[in-house]
C-alpha cells in the first residue's frame, strides 16, 4: 500500500527540504509516493548477509570476537567466621580498633582549653 507525502515546509529541517515541499505543494513537483511495506520487504533481504547464513559466517563471528588474552577463571573463597560468645575476644578488638582515635590526634587538656580562651578575648 502506497502511502502520499504530505509535505510541509515548517517541519523542514533544512532550507532545501522548504523550497521542496513548498514547491510539492505548489504543484511544480510531484510529491513521492512511498511503499512502507515493499521498503521493509526489501529491508529485510540486505539485513543479513549471505555468510551471516552460513557456518562460515559464525566461525568468523567467534574469531572477531574472541578475546585476545586468556582470561584466568575465579577462584571463589570461603571464610568462615567462629563466634566464642566470649567478650574478652570483643574487648581486644575493640582496643585495636580504638588506637586510630589517639593516633595523630593531640588530646585536650583543660589547661589547653584556658590558653584558647585567653588567646580569644579582646583585648580591652
Amino acid at each position: 500500500m502506497a502511502d502520499q507525502v504530505k509535505p510541509n515546509a515548517n517541519q523542514a529541517p533544512t532550507h532545501d527540504a522548504q523550497l521542496a515541499a513548498d514547491h510539492m505543494v505548489s504543484g511544480e513537483e510531484k510529491a513521492p509516493k512511498v511503499d512502507f511495506e515493499s521498503d521493509y520487504a526489501t529491508a529485510q533481504q540486505f539485513s543479513v548477509s549471505e555468510i551471516d547464513q552460513t557456518n562460515q559466517g559464525a566461525a568468523a563471528a567467534s574469531a572477531a570476537t574472541a578475546p585476545e588474552q586468556k582470561v584466568a577463571e575465579v577462584e571463589e573463597t570461603k571464610t568462615e567466621t567462629q563466634s566464642s560468645g566470649n567478650p574478652k575476644d570483643y574487648v581486644e578488638m575493640a582496643k585495636e580498633l580504638g588506637g586510630s582515635r589517639t593516633e595523630a590526634v593531640t588530646n585536650v587538656s583543660d589547661d589547653l582549653v584556658q590558653k584558647a580562651f585567653k588567646k580569644g578575648q579582646s583585648q580591652q
